[in-house]
C-alpha cells in the first residue's frame, strides 16, 4: 500500500484507499482461512482507519455506513463487508450516487446495475437532476446531527431543479479542508456551534489547509466571530460557493463585518424550508444560462427564414441530395439554432441587450472582473481589440518580445513606440522564462528619466508563458505603479482561463490581483506604507529602486486587462475567449473607444454556437472548476512523478522542474521541485506565494534530446504518427505536454506506457547497435543537449524608426509599412550576402517579421537590426517552418536608399 506522502491529492488518495480496500475485502472473503488472511485483515484494518480522517468530508457513502462497514469487519461478517465495500467503490467510480440512493446491504440492494455515467446516452444525462452536497459546519454530537440531517433532507421536493446531501464537519478549520477536498460541495451552511479547530491529524489534510492560507492568526479570535470569520475565508480560497450563515448576534454587529460569500443571514432561527430555498436559488442564478437557454428555445420555434444564411434550420441540407452526410454527421439541433437573426429571443453580440449581455455579465462574476466580453475569433483579435481601444499612436508600450505575434501586429495597428523587454533565456532548452521585474522597473526608470513617463501607456506581458512560466502578478503591478501611478496593464492569459478556479493559481491571475491591489491601496495600513517608504526612498538612486520592493501611492489607479482562450483551457467551441476589464477608469476614459476597437475587429456575422458554448462553460467552472482544475493538476503531478521516478525512462528523458526553468534568484522559497522521490511532495503554495516566478505544474516540459530526437522529429514521426498522441508546443530538445480538464488518469497512464515503450526500443537498439552506430547515436545528443547556440536578445530599432534619445522604443508601424513598397526592400541570402553586408559595416535591417516555428515568437520585427547573434540563432535553427523568411530568396531588408531617405524626412524633425 502507498504511502500517503506518496500522494499529492487526498481525493486520489480515497480513490486508491476504496479500490484497495474493495480488493482486500473480496479476497479475505473469499478464503477467510487462507494463508494470506492475517496480512489482509491488518491491511483492511490499516485502510479503515486511513479513510476514517476523510471520510467525514464526504456526504457519500456518510460516516454512518462507513462505520457499519467497519463493525461488519470487527464482528466477522466478511461477505457483508465485501458486498457493501464494492456497492460503494463502484458508486464512487461510475458517479451512481449523483443519482439515487445506493443501499449496501443485500436485502436493500436492486439488481440495478450501477451503470457508467459516462457511458450514457447526453440525452440520458440532461434528463437527471444535477447532485451536489451542502456543508454543515457544527460542532454536533451524533444525535443532533441525525436530527439536523432530517430536518434539512424532509425540505426536498420531486419538482426541485436539484437534488443535495449534507455533511457535517464540526469545525473552521475542517470547513476549509472540507471545500478543498470536496468538490461536490455547493454549499456552506455556516451555525454558531462551530469550534476553531479541527481535530484531523493527517498530512496531506493540513496541506489542503495551507492552500486556504491556514489558519495562523486565528488563535485570539472570538468564539461568535467563528462563524463571520469562515464566511470570508471561504470566500478567499473558493468564491464561487454560497455561503449562509446562522447567528444568534444582533443584526447591527453582523451588518459591519466582512461576510465574504455570504447570502443570507439566519438569525438564531431554525427555518429550514427558506433554508433550502435559499441554497437552491443560490446554485441555480449558477446553473443558469442565458444565452444557450435563448439559442435552445429558438431552435424549438417554428420559423419562415427569410433572410441570410441558407443552411439556418437545415433546410439547404435536408433538400440536398449530394451532402446529407454533413446532416447525419452534425445532427439537426447546430442547423436548427444556425440564424444570423438577433430577434425572437435572441441578441446581437455587438450590442448586446438581452441574454448575451446577461450572459457576459455572470461570466464577470465567475471570473472576478468588472466587465467581461465574449469573442468568437479568438484571443488573437481580443488582444488587438484591447491594444487598439487604449493605445493611442505615439504612445510607448512596455511588451515582452516573446509574446504571441498578435500584440506585435496590434502595436502596428495602434501605431505604438514599442519598448521591448527581454525575458532571461534558457540556453540549454533553447526557450525563454519571463521578463525579470528588475528589467521592467529599470526600463520604466529610463523613460522617466527622459523625461518620457507621461507617453508611457501599458505594459503588456505573457501569463502564463507557453512554457509554463508565470508571473507574480500583484507585486509586478504594485511596483510598476510606484513608478507610473497609471500605467495600464495588459496580461495576456490565453493558456491560463483555468487558474481562477484552483485556489493556489488564482492569486496569480490579472483580475485576482487586480482587486486584490484595489482594496490595499484604499487601506489605512497601506498609506502608511507609502508614505514611510517615500520618505525613506526621497533621493534614492536607480540601484536602490530596483533593489527595493516599491509601494504604489494611493492614488494610483488599477487598470487591469486580461485577454483568455476559453477554448484552449476551458469548455468553448474554438476560438472562443474573453477578455476580462477591471479599469478604474473604463468608464470615464476607455468605453467609448473600446466599443470602436471592438466594432473594428468582430464580425457582424458572429458565431452563436461559439457564443453559447462560452456561456455554457462558464457555467461548468462555477458549479465543477473547482474540481476539474484539481484533477488536471492531480494528472500533471501524477505525470511528473512517473517519469521522474522510473529508472528507464531517466535514462532518456527529464522532467524539467522550477529549479530547470526559473532560475534561483527568482525563487524566494527555495522549491526546486515539487515532487523529490526522498521526501515527496512539495507544498507549492509557499512559493507560488513569494516567488517571482513560478512554474504552472499542468504543463510538463521534457527534454528529450537523450534520445537522439530533436523536439519537432519526436513530437511529429514518433509521438504523433506512431502513438496518436498529440501536443502543440516543441523547442530544439524538448516537447511540452499540457493537461486539461478533460485530462483523465487513464491518458496519464497512456502516455507513461508509450514513454516506457519508446525507452525500451532504444536500449534494444542500442543493444544491437555497432560502434560507429553508437558513436553517431552519442554525437546526436551532443549536439541536442550540448552544442545549442544562445539565443538573441533583441538588437535595436534602426534609427530610422526611433525618436533618439537614451531610450530604446520604436516605431515598428512605419517601418512594416514602408516595407509595403518593394522599392524599398531586397533579400539578403543567410549564408551568403547578409554575412558580407554586415561585415562591411552595413546594419541590415529587418523589413518582415521573422517568426520560426518553435519557439512561435518574432526573433526580428520590421525596423530591428540583423544582429550577428541573431544571424548565428537563425542558421542554428533546424526547423521546417519559419514565418517571414523565404528560403529561396533570403531574408527580407530593406534597402540602403530607403532608410536614408527615411533617415533625411527625420532630420528636419531632430533640427526642431
Amino acid at each position: 500500500m502507498q504511502s500517503v506522502n506518496d500522494y499529492y491529492s487526498a481525493v486520489q488518495l480515497r480513490s486508491d484507499r476504496w479500490s484497495a480496500l474493495r480488493e482486500a475485502t473480496g479476497a479475505l472473503s473469499r478464503d477467510p482461512q487462507g494463508k494470506k488472511s492475517a496480512a489482509l485483515r491488518k491491511q483492511i484494518e490499516e485502510l479503515f482507519a486511513s479513510l476514517a480522517l476523510i471520510e467525514r468530508y464526504w456526504a457519500f457513502p456518510g460516516m454512518q455506513a462507513f462505520e457499519q462497514l467497519r463493525r461488519q469487519f470487527e464482528h466477522g461478517s466478511l461477505d457483508d463487508v465485501a458486498f457493501g465495500t464494492h456497492r460503494v467503490t463502484r458508486a464512487l467510480t461510475t458517479g451512481a450516487y449523483r443519482r439515487r440512493h445506493i443501499p449496501l446491504d443485500r436485502e436493500s440492494a436492486d439488481a440495478e446495475d450501477h451503470e457508467d455515467e459516462a457511458l450514457l446516452s447526453p440525452e440520458a444525462r440532461a434528463l437527471t437532476k444535477p447532485y451536489f452536497e451542502v456543508m454543515i459546519v457544527d460542532d454536533l454530537n451524533e444525535h443532533q446531527e441525525r436530527w439536523l440531517k432530517n430536518n434539512v433532507a424532509r425540505m426536498r421536493r420531486f419538482e426541485d431543479p436539484f437534488m443535495y446531501e449534507t455533511v457535517v464537519v464540526p469545525s473552521l478549520e475542517d470547513a476549509l479542508i472540507g471545500i478543498l477536498f470536496n468538490h461536490n460541495v455547493q454549499a456552506v451552511v455556516v451555525r454558531p456551534g462551530l469550534r476553531l479547530k479541527s481535530g484531523v491529524d493527517l498530512p496531506i489534510l493540513k496541506r489542503y489547509l495551507n492552500r486556504a492560507g491556514g489558519a495562523e492568526g486565528l488563535e485570539g479570535l472570538k468564539p461568535e466571530n467563528y462563524g463571520p470569520e469562515l464566511c470570508r475565508l471561504i470566500a478567499s480560497v473558493r468564491p464561487e460557493l454560497d455561503a449562509y450563515l446562522v447567528t444568534d448576534r444582533s443584526v447591527e454587529e453582523i451588518a459591519g463585518l466582512d461576510l465574504g460569500i455570504c447570502r443570507r443571514v439566519f438569525y438564531n432561527q431554525e427555518d429550514f424550508q427558506e433554508l433550502h430555498l435559499n441554497i437552491l436559488r443560490g446554485v441555480q442564478s449558477r446553473y443558469n444560462t442565458p444565452f444557450f437557454t435563448a439559442l435552445v428555445n429558438y431552435s424549438k420555434q417554428p420559423t419562415g427564414v427569410f433572410h441570410a444564411m441558407p443552411i439556418s434550420r437545415g433546410k439547404s441540407i435536408s433538400r440536398s441530395h449530394w451532402i446529407q452526410d454533413m446532416g447525419a454527421f452534425y445532427g439537426p439541433n447546430i442547423f436548427l439554432a444556425e440564424t444570423s437573426a438577433t430577434s425572437g429571443g435572441l441578441d446581437s453580440l455587438l450590442e448586446p441587450h438581452g441574454p448575451i449581455k446577461k450572459a457576459q455579465e455572470l461570466a464577470a462574476r465567475a471570473f472576478g472582473s468588472k466587465q467581461t466580453f465574449f469573442a468568437t475569433n479568438g484571443t488573437s483579435t481580443c488582444n488587438k481589440i484591447v491594444v487598439q481601444a487604449l493605445v493611442r499612436p505615439g504612445d510607448i508600450v512596455l511588451i515582452d518580445r516573446d509574446c504571441h505575434k498578435s500584440h506585435h501586429y496590434g502595436m502596428v495597428l495602434a501605431g505604438a513606440q514599442v519598448v521591448y523587454l527581454d525575458s532571461y533565456p534558457l540556453n540549454e532548452y533553447s526557450m525563454y522564462g519571463a521578463v525579470p521585474l528588475k528589467e521592467i522597473k529599470h526600463q520604466l526608470l529610463k523613460l522617466k528619466a527622459a523625461g518620457k513617463l507621461d507617453q508611457v501607456r501599458m505594459l503588456l506581458l505573457t501569463n502564463c508563458t507557453f512554457d509554463g512560466v508565470v508571473y507574480n502578478v500583484e507585486r509586478v503591478m504594485e511596483e510598476c505603479l510606484a513608478i507610473k501611478p497609471d500605467l495600464i496593464f495588459l496580461w495576456d492569459e490565453a493558456w491560463f482561463a483555468f487558474a481562477r478556479f484552483g485556489p493556489t493559481y488564482r492569486q496569480r491571475t490579472g483580475m485576482n490581483a487586480a482587486n486584490l491591489l484595489r482594496e490595499w491601496l484604499k487601506s489605512p495600513e497601506h498609506a502608511k506604507a507609502y508614505e514611510k517608504q517615500a520618505e525613506k526612498l526621497k533621493d534614492a538612486d536607480e540601484e536602490t529602486l530596483l533593489n527595493t520592493r516599491l509601494i504604489p501611492p494611493p492614488d494610483a489607479r488599477v487598470r487591469v486587462y486580461t485577454t483568455q482562450s476559453t477554448h484552449k483551457t476551458l469548455t468553448s467551441l474554438r476560438q472562443g475567449s474573453m477578455i476580462h476589464v477591471n479599469d478604474q477608469d473604463f468608464k470615464g476614459e476607455v468605453e467609448q473607444s473600446f466599443h470602436e476597437a471592438y466594432m473594428t475587429h468582430t464580425s457582424t456575422s458572429p458565431n452563436y454556437q461559439i457564443i453559447a458554448s462560452l456561456d455554457v462553460g462558464r457555467r461548468q467552472v462555477e458549479l465543477e472548476g473547482f474540481e476539474f482544475v484539481q484533477r488536471q493538476v492531480e494528472a500533471a503531478m501524477s505525470m511528473r512523478k512517473a517519469i521522474s521516478t522510473h529508472p528507464l525512462l531517466q535514462k532518456y528523458f527529464k522532467v524539467l522542474t522550477a529549479g530547470d526553468m526559473i532560475p534561483d534568484e527568482y525563487r524566494e522559497s527555495g522549491v526546486a521541485s515539487y515532487y523529490d522521490p526522498h521526501q515527496g511532495w512539495t507544498d507549492i503554495w509557499e512559493c507560488w506565494e513569494k516567488d517571482e516566478f513560478v512554474l504552472d505544474a499542468t504543463r510538463v516540459t521534457l527534454a528529450v534530446g537523450g534520445t537522439g530526437w530533436d523536439g519537432d522529429t519526436f513530437k511529429t514521426q514518433i509521438l504523433m504518427d506512431k502513438y496518436g498522441i498529440q501536443i502543440n508546443k516543441t523547442s530544439r530538445n524538448t516537447v511540452l505536454f499540457m493537461t486539461n480538464i478533460g485530462t483523465t488518469r487513464s491518458s496519464v497512464a497512456y502516455l507513461i506506457e508509450v514513454l516506457v515503450e519508446i525507452a525500451k526500443e532504444l536500449d534494444d537498439r542500442l543493444d544491437d547497435a555497432s560502434n560507429m552506430e553508437r558513436r553517431a547515436f552519442e554525437h546526436r545528443v551532443k549536439a541536442l543537449m550540448e552544442d545549442l547556440p544562445p539565443l538573441p536578445d533583441f538588437s535595436r530599432f534602426h534609427d530610422a524608426f526611433r525618436a533618439g534619445g537614451e531610450t530604446t522604443e520604436g516605431d515598428i508601424r512605419t517601418a512594416f509599412f514602408l516595407s509595403y513598397d518593394d522599392k524599398n526592400c531586397d533579400y539578403l541570402e543567410l549564408d551568403g550576402s547578409i554575412k558580407a553586408a554586415m561585415e562591411s559595416g552595413r546594419e541590415v535591417v529587418s523589413a518582415s517579421f521573422i517568426i520560426p516555428y518553435p519557439p512561435g515568437f518574432p526573433i526580428l520585427v520590421p525596423g530591428q537590426v540583423v544582429s550577428s547573434e541573431i544571424l548565428a540563432f537563425m542558421r542554428a535553427l533546424d526547423v521546417n517552418e519559419i514565418h517571414g523568411y523565404r528560403a529561396d530568396l533570403g531574408l527580407r531588408v530593406f534597402t540602403e536608399e530607403a532608410l536614408a531617405k527615411r533617415m533625411g524626412q527625420k532630420l528636419p524633425e531632430a533640427a526642431e
